[in-house]
């Protein structure tokens, strides 16, 4: 089976978040997982009262280059469905000093792999 895939490393979105959204949109057809984050980020749909909009927009910008990937390696866009939907935790790093906070906080990324089959 010919698959197309795209990732991104240390997004600055919460793991957590992204782990629930991969649970969600894996398995489904292209269309209707971008739908579905397209709901999330207008609010228009929600999942246990949440919306994950900041993740969902990240979510969607991978499946489209996903999408991209499959029509360069000659895919049919239509049947295309999310096979794998991966979160990994990623760096931590130290976000600067304010001008009233005394130390920078430590912030934390996820990296994310779509493969779509």
């Amino acid at each position: 089976m010919k698959s197309a895939s795209a990732s991104i490393s240390n997004a600055r979105i919460s793991f957590k978040h992204s782990v629930i959204l991969c649970k969600e949109i894996r398995g489904k057809n292209v269309e209707k997982a971008k739908r579905f984050l397209q709901n999330l980020i207008d609010e228009k749909e929600s999942l246990d009262g949440k919306y994950y909009t900041n993740a969902s927009k990240k979510f969607l910008e991978i499946i489209k280059n996903a999408e991209e990937n499959a029509k360069v390696k000659n895919l049919d866009v239509e049947k295309l469905f999310i096979k794998t939907a991966k979160a990994d935790k990623g760096e931590r790093f130290v976000r600067p000093k304010t001008r009233w906070g005394l130390r920078g906080r430590e912030a934390k990324s996820s990296n994310i792999k779509i493969v779509l089959g």
